[in-house]
């Protein structure tokens, strides 16, 4: 057997359409669809540690809204600078954190998510019709080394998936 049947096959001109579709594929998949990321910092620990490598799917919102809860990624600069964080605020929501406790209409918010021990304080926010209000899991930190806060629905990239 020589080097090119090893490397091309039976059908060279088949297997060379292959290659071709396969990389046409892969490029309009992880270029467009399934952004790859690296998380930096720890504002995310547990759910999302510093080096870990996740994707973004940016059709997850193209049929419905983002949800409380999810984890989405924030166009900060650019296509390729994007700040992880959870949604925990819904558009046209009011939004306040007591003692560490988050209050969503004055009612507190179950989140098992959170790496609690917080002593956090933040005044209402009132969200927009367009806005959601996003925050790191990892409550432990000091609210001041915190990139949190209301974003408006067009810098929600997508849904980050692990």
């Amino acid at each position: 057997m020589n080097l090119r049947h090893v490397l091309l096959g039976r059908d060279p001109r088949r297997t060379l359409i292959r290659v071709a579709v396969l990389i046409v594929v892969s490029y309009g998949t992880f270029g467009y669809v399934l952004l790859p990321i690296r998380g930096e910092g720890i504002s995310m620990l547990p759910a999302f540690s510093s080096g870990q490598i996740g994707f973004v799917n940016v059709l997850a919102y193209a049929w419905s809204p983002p949800q409380r809860g999810d984890i989405v990624a924030i166009r900060m600069a650019g296509r390729r600078v994007m700040y992880v964080k959870r949604i925990i605020g819904l558009p046209a929501e009011r939004l306040s954190i007591v003692a560490g406790i988050v209050r969503i209409n004055g009612t507190p918010l179950v989140e098992p998510y959170a790496n609690g021990g917080s002593t956090w304080e933040l005044p209402e926010v009132h969200l927009g019709p367009n806005q959601y209000f996003v925050i790191g899991d990892n409550r432990r930190m000091s609210i001041q080394n915190h990139d949190l806060g209301a974003t408006s629905r067009d810098r929600i990239v997508g849904k980050v998936l692990f």
